[in-house]
């Protein structure tokens, strides 16, 4: 497990990292933006968009370029689909930048005709990163990853980051009417957006925010290889290569079943931290299943010789 993890089969992919130098030196510029720079838009600080944007697109571009350096044999077509990733990420991030600079929204923006254009291919970028990334994960699974449970963690992160990228779509959908003027969109559901929402993420928090399952679906790409890795670690020397694997499985669907969770919450209109008895009773079912599950699949698991010693 650690030698699959470790392994740099390839230097790592140089567009990636370019963009992710890129991006931390934005997020910088961003977070000074957000100490420096008093004006607020949708009631929070008009640099807070173009930071939390940067941090995502750091981590997600170091992990597609640490997924390329674990492939044993170059792939032409990931590399230039990683490329494509790279410049769809550049289009997206000028655009959201270039409306701060304006001091308007990007998101949902249709007040305008150039804001109307900005927002149609934003869309466009966002769309095509989606197909791009599907085609990334097909190539990269295609070539063999030796260890079970890293295999199943890299496929089941790089699907749920897709299922993430999807369960956004309702944003783009136009809401109950209590959007503003000019605004084809929202990411609350049953207030407005802009108002009180979680310190550093702003997520409402009054009504729903579909912003939290795209944001847990998404980094399902780090959150599955840490669990390989301490599984690997930790529990290599008592549960062999298959339960390890089973158990991966297991929390990618646990994984999975959370992202939904938390965005038929919000769909609802339903804040995160307030949930109704209906969603704590269907986290509960979630989390029992899940624990019983990865318990049953450890006790039958073990190693021949920690079975005898126990």
């Amino acid at each position: 497990m650690t030698a699959t993890y470790s392994r740099q089969g390839t230097s790592w992919h140089r567009p990636l990292m370019v963009f992710v130098w890129a991006m931390a030196g934005l997020a910088v510029v961003s977070a000074v933006g957000v100490v420096v720079d008093g004006r607020v838009l949708t009631g929070v600080p008009i640099w807070l968009k173009p930071l939390k944007f940067a941090v995502s697109f750091v981590l997600y571009g170091v992990t597609l370029a640490w997924l390329l350096s674990l492939l044993r044999r170059r792939s032409r077509v990931a590399e230039w689909t990683a490329t494509l990733i790279v410049a769809l990420g550049v289009v997206e991030m000028a655009i959201i930048v270039g409306q701060v600079l304006r001091g308007t929204t990007s998101h949902y923006n249709v007040s305008s005709p150039l804001n109307a254009m900005l927002w149609m291919l934003m869309g466009v970028a966002i769309m095509m990163l989606a197909v791009a990334h599907l085609v990334l994960a097909v190539a990269v699974l295609r070539q063999p990853i030796a260890d079970r449970a890293g295999r199943y963690a890299i496929g089941l992160g790089l699907g749920l980051a897709l299922l993430g990228m999807l369960v956004a779509i309702p944003m783009v959908m136009a809401g109950d009417g209590s959007a503003a003027e000019g605004i084809a969109g929202a990411h609350s559901v049953g207030v407005v957006d802009g108002g009180p929402g979680l310190p550093l993420v702003g997520w409402s928090s009054t009504g729903g925010d579909l912003r939290i399952g795209h944001f847990v679906g998404l980094h399902a790409m780090q959150v599955l290889p840490i669990v390989a890795v301490l599984l690997g670690r930790f529990g290599g020397g008592r549960l062999d290569g298959r339960t390890r694997a089973r158990l991966l499985v297991v929390a990618g669907g646990a994984y999975g079943g959370l992202t939904l969770l938390l965005t038929w919450q919000a769909l609802r209109g339903q804040p995160l931290l307030r949930p109704d008895a209906l969603t704590l009773g269907v986290a509960a079912a979630l989390l029992v299943a899940t624990v019983a599950a990865a318990g049953l699949l450890m006790a039958r698991g073990r190693k021949p010789e920690v079975a005898l010693a126990a």
